[in-house]
């Protein structure tokens, strides 16, 4: 059943946003930073059995220059901080990050002084990934949830209003510490 059958008239009407949102979540570029074990999972996403060329991902691109999705797969030392927020800044816009498995969530088990204790204290990130190490179908399932976040992006005047209308929410927030038994 192809598109003609369902549109008998062949007129298609939507809206730019709508179509700039559809083509980014179908092209991510991964740019790979598999520091830990969690990597060894980030490759198999990649493989025959969960195939993440379905979604748009077929090549884990070497060059930031090339890429717009940052998957963060395992514990970043100090040492390599710097080197993870070089990658970043070269990567073109819009760029996301997804921060794989516990470690780059929250410095996981490694509470010392030579990781970083969640790499959110380096680089933006938009979806967290828990585990340890994380699933493929994890990994599949952190990616559509991202993909939801930036069909549903706007775009020009309407994303500066939407980014200003965050944050003043954010600043009206209550603070955690005060947030005593509320449920909401």
């Amino acid at each position: 059943m192809g598109l003609e059958e369902k549109l008998p008239s062949g007129v298609l009407l939507t809206t730019v946003e709508g179509v700039a949102g559809y083509m980014r979540k179908a092209s991510f570029w991964p740019a790979t930073f598999g520091l830990a074990c969690c990597a060894i999972e980030m490759m198999t996403t990649g493989g025959p059995k969960y195939d993440l060329a379905r979604f748009g991902m077929e090549v884990f691109r070497a060059s930031p220059r090339q890429a717009d999705l940052m998957i963060v797969a395992g514990r970043v030392s100090n040492k390599m901080a710097p080197v993870l927020r070089q990658i970043y800044d070269q990567m073109a816009e819009p760029k996301y990050v997804l921060a794989m498995g516990v470690c780059a969530s929250s410095g996981g088990m490694f509470n010392n002084y030579a990781i970083v204790q969640g790499v959110d204290h380096i680089v933006p990130v938009d979806i967290y990934l828990p585990g340890c190490p994380p699933r493929p179908e994890m990994l599949i399932d952190a990616i559509l949830k991202l993909h939801d976040q930036v069909q549903a992006t706007k775009l020009g005047s309407n994303r500066i209003a939407e980014i200003e209308q965050l944050e003043t929410a954010a600043l009206k927030a209550l603070p955690t510490s005060q947030m005593k038994g509320l449920l909401r």
